[in-house]
């Protein structure tokens, strides 16, 4: 079996590898460099608290490997579990976050709701009047995407992937003869690529992959950014990844003492061409991304410093999940996780070749990530802070 996999970063990688695990011949294609747009960019958070089954289903999936990442791949990605600290500021988020974690419990997360005193404990810098409860997991946290990308190309690499970087996909070729039209490989500028399937794991350029085979997916780039920031009062490396849910805010310990803030707001929130947006930081963003911290925080005011930041894509649903399907002959996507692609690579990559080796799903229930579920309306949403 032959499959062309379009798209370099960790999700590509991921199924790269493990479809050559499977003794699949697979060649990679990559516009650019491996791992150099969303996953370079990406606040590498690794988390199992969210609000929809499917999400933490992949998440769980995805943690055996985050675990154990150093001992299988040989590079230690730096996986830092200080946890992930939700805040709500409203009973409605309150009520909706119990429910999260009735729902996470059920699927074996440990995850606890826990009032605002409770979570100052967590994150000692934090105001808690400002809050009403908050939800904390203390196997959450964050690695280096940089280093996850080494772990993956070099293994996909010695399992006999095919990798070209700066090898541009320029079309899709169907076969349109027969009753059904099948995918039956890709062009480059050097060449013809027969495969039996297609991988689409070209992130926020994923919906102009699929163009090519006449194929429409919901999603959109949307420009995300980040501040690295020295704080007024250094943040402890014990400090959670904290989430102000309701404002799109968030912060997270950097190394000696500096933090990572983000979140969404603003033009952050309209979607943008992927080949023409600025990889720089605003500034005044940034500004506004430390106040808001700043604001339920005593670690930022306004004598914080900005030392540096960029800006990456999301590539984005209109429910906030990815589409994880083969909605043509011969066409898998995996695309569109709308921010958390990095942390639910590993699950995609092994999930990718089930369906390509043995023509279904079997490591967990993605059911809910089929292609044509906007025509008959989504009834799943999920945050994309972080």
């Amino acid at each position: 079996m032959d499959v062309v996999v379009v798209g370099g970063g960790i999700v590509g990688l991921s199924s790269a590898h493990y479809l050559a695990e499977r003794g699949v011949d697979v060649t990679l294609c990559e516009a650019g460099s491996l791992g150099m747009q969303s996953t370079a960019r990406s606040a590498g958070g690794i988390r199992s608290q969210f609000s929809t089954a499917v999400n933490v289903r992949l998440s769980e999936a995805s943690r055996e490997v985050w675990d154990d990442f150093e001992d299988e791949f040989g590079v230690d990605i730096q996986h830092r579990k200080a946890g992930y600290l939700f805040l709500a500021r409203s009973e409605e988020t309150a009520a909706e976050f119990r429910e999260n974690v009735a729902m996470q419990n059920d699927l074996g997360v440990d995850s606890e709701y826990v009032d605002p005193e409770t979570a100052r404990e967590y994150c000692p810098g934090l105001e808690p009047e400002h809050f009403v409860a908050a939800t904390y997991h203390d196997e959450d946290g964050f690695a280096d995407p940089n280093l996850a990308v080494q772990g993956y190309a070099g293994a996909a690499r010695e399992a006999g992937v095919d990798v070209r970087t700066k090898t541009a996909v320029t079309d899709v070729l169907v076969d349109d003869s027969g009753t059904e039209r099948v995918v039956t490989g890709v062009e480059t500028e050097a060449e013809t690529l027969r495969a039996d399937f297609v991988v689409n794991a070209a992130g926020a350029w994923a919906n102009q992959l699929a163009a090519m085979a006449d194929l429409d997916l919901p999603i959109e780039a949307h420009r995300r950014q980040v501040a690295v920031v020295e704080p007024t009062e250094s943040v402890p490396e014990s400090v959670p990844l904290t989430i102000d849910l309701e404002r799109g805010s968030y912060f997270r310990p950097e190394r000696e003492g500096d933090a990572i803030v983000g979140g969404h707001f603003g033009g952050d929130t309209d979607p943008v061409d992927p080949d023409r947006y600025s990889e720089s930081m605003d500034i005044d963003w940034a500004a506004e991304a430390v106040e808001r911290a700043a604001g339920h925080t005593t670690y930022f005011d306004g004598d914080s410093r900005i030392k540096r930041g960029w800006a990456g894509l999301y590539a984005v649903t209109p429910d906030n999940h990815a589409i994880l399907d083969e909605p043509l002959p011969g066409f898998v996507v995996a695309a569109g996780f709308s921010g958390h692609g990095f942390q639910h690579a590993p699950a995609t990559g092994k999930l990718v070749a089930e369906l390509c080796v043995d023509g279904e799903f079997a490591l967990t229930d993605v059911s809910a990530l089929v292609a044509d579920r906007f025509e008959s309306g989504s009834d799943t949403d999920e945050s994309n802070v972080v």
